[in-house]
């Protein structure tokens, strides 16, 4: 007897369709686990393109472990993007821990973008932050390189909307600056670096923060350059330039001076040998008029020739720069 294909095919592709909205194994399991779910919940889920697997395995899981959530919920978290084996591992293990967490709040947290089963596991074990070198320098002078080890806890109730991890290290190391910075010598730090710590952790660093600072911890202090010296040293430097460019301005001067008088000597000179030019014409003005005889003129040349000798006697080599009437005795009419 001949069994058509054509109904079995049919039929065999609406049980898997079926199947696929009804997931009977899915619910027998959820039902053995004492989980209250239906199977058109479940069918429900399909729909709205939840996996009814990811859904019945945590509402297993969290109920075992104590925890009373219902499928809408975790339905709900789901579908607005968060992360259900996170939120019930969270859950279970804060319950474990005696820490107060609902699950609105963890979901708030994991919605918030943070891994909220991190967060119950650094409030149960706290974790240490090592901070970057911090240089600062005290009022000596002397520069001191600090890195300090930060041990913070978890804030349950600050994980929305409190600051990370970034906003713990700035604030401790602007406080080991100020520490620093308000020291007399740098010696004081180096005998007493828990003088940093308490005076930071005084300050209430961890306000508005996702974190508890239990404890701040100076790991290592290192010595670093003398900025004092150094800043002392650029000042003297540029004090000598500035000393250096004033003597270079009033040198310039000087030679402004100096070239002034030199072209004063000059026309003085020019002024001097334009009157001396005059000489000859006043003496044979004088002996046209009859105010300068021959014998007159004749002493004035012993005169002058008396002069040009002890002038060779006084500067040998040098020239005469006396008037010699007798080199210009052709030009006398």
């Amino acid at each position: 007897m001949d069994f058509p294909l054509f109904p079995l095919i049919v039929g065999g592709i609406v049980l898997l369709v079926f199947l696929y909205f009804f997931p009977i194994s899915l619910w027998i399991t959820a039902l053995f686990s004492g989980v209250k779910v239906s199977l058109f919940q479940l069918a429900f889920m399909r729909v709205r393109k939840v996996p009814p697997s990811l859904i019945v395995n945590s509402l297993i899981t969290s109920t075992k472990a104590g925890l009373e959530l219902t499928a809408n919920d975790l339905e709900t978290h789901y579908l607005a993007g968060g992360n259900i084996p996170s939120v019930i591992k969270a859950l279970i293990s804060a319950d474990k821990a005696n820490i107060p967490l609902t699950f609105k709040q963890a979901t708030a947290i994991d919605l918030a973008g943070r891994d909220v089963f991190e967060a119950v596991t650094t409030s149960v074990n706290p974790k240490v932050i090592n901070t970057p070198n911090v240089a600062a320098v005290a009022q000596d002078g002397i520069q001191l390189i600090a890195k300090a080890r930060i041990t913070v806890r978890a804030n349950i109730t600050q994980l929305v909307g409190g600051a990370g991890e970034e906003t713990i290290l700035a604030r401790v190391g602007e406080g080991i600056v100020t520490s620093i910075g308000s020291s007399r010598s740098h010696k004081e730090v180096l005998e007493n670096p828990d003088k940093i710590s308490k005076l930071v952790l005084s300050k209430g660093l961890d306000a508005g923060t996702a974190f508890e600072i239990l404890s701040i911890d100076i790991a290592d202090i290192d010595i670093g350059e003398n900025i004092g010296a150094k800043l002392q040293i650029d000042q003297a430097t540029a004090d000598l330039k500035v000393a250096e460019a004033k003597a270079e301005e009033r040198r310039a001067m000087a030679v402004a001076v100096e070239q002034e008088n030199r072209a004063k000597t000059q026309e003085a000179k020019a002024q001097v040998v334009q009157a001396e030019a005059e000489i000859p014409k006043a003496i044979a003005d004088a002996f046209r008029s009859g105010n300068l005889g021959v014998m007159d003129y004749y002493k004035m040349r012993n005169v002058q020739a008396d002069t040009d000798m002890r002038d060779s006697i006084a500067n040998p080599g040098g020239q005469n720069s006396s008037v010699k009437p007798g080199r210009d005795e052709g030009r006398m009419s």
